[in-house]
């Protein structure tokens, strides 16, 4: 019998708020109640760094973050940094990765086998999780080698913000994904799925650190572009597919 993961919908949250909820629910799983959790919305413009970030990654000075209203924000997710805003869907699991797939590990020490969660496994299915939903889409995407996300090949992409785009040949990043797993082995953070955003954010950053890759969302794929809530449905499916949960609707 699969496992029960709480799904609940919020709308349009301050990061601030959305991350200090994670971290309430967090100490809330590690506690056994509630059960695995997953986080859907979205968020006003953002640009968060990641433990890897760079600063000089930041291109707009404070008076265009400013005139843009966009927040700023260094958290302990891994990766560099990336924009959040409406017409993104931002999921954010909080799952005890303890209880899912794990690798046997030697324990040199006494010469015994130990189990470990399998973090860079859970990093490939929140991709796959994408990838299904982009499917069910009809487009193709697919993993990049060396570069945690979801990719979709320039010819998939019909309408381009940027003209250059798919010009040099090189996929486009369609979702960034950067977590957190604390000691206790339960994540938070997740991924960013660009539905329909305003993609003009994108030039105030070096996206995740990769200044020669294009960045793209659903709606430069596919017109008319599917509803937010279609969206959402199909995120849902992959993600009880993936991880083997129950989804049940929160408040």
């Amino acid at each position: 019998m699969a496992d029960t993961c709480v799904v609940y919908r919020l709308g349009l949250v301050p990061y601030a708020e959305a991350w200090e909820l994670q971290g309430k629910m967090v100490a809330d799983v590690t506690d056994g109640s509630p059960p695995a959790t997953l986080l859907l919305l979205e968020h006003p413009h953002t640009y968060t760094f990641g433990r890897r970030g760079k600063k000089d990654n930041l291109i707009w000075d404070v008076n265009e973050l400013e005139r843009r209203d966009v927040d700023v924000h260094w958290v302990d997710r891994g990766g560099d940094v990336t924009y959040h805003g409406p017409g993104q869907i931002v999921g954010y699991p909080i799952i005890p990765l303890s209880c899912r797939r794990v690798y046997q590990s030697q324990n040199y020490k006494d010469n015994k086998q130990i189990l470990k969660a399998d973090y860079i496994g859970y990093l490939r299915d929140l991709e796959e999780v994408i990838i299904q939903t982009l499917a069910e889409m009809d487009v193709s995407a697919e993993r990049l080698n060396g570069a945690t996300g979801v990719w979709v090949q320039p010819e998939a992409i019909s309408n381009p913000r940027d003209p250059t785009v798919g010009a040099d040949h090189k996929p486009a990043k369609i979702a960034a994904i950067g977590v957190k797993v604390d000691v206790n082995g339960i994540s938070k953070h997740g991924f960013a799925f660009n539905v329909n955003p305003d993609m003009r954010f994108w030039d105030g950053i070096v996206a995740c650190g990769l200044a020669d890759y294009p960045v793209t969302s659903l709606a430069e794929i596919v017109q008319p572009v599917p509803s937010m809530e279609r969206v959402f449905q199909a995120i849902e499916s992959s993600f009880a597919r993936i991880f083997n949960y129950d989804m049940t609707p929160g408040f």
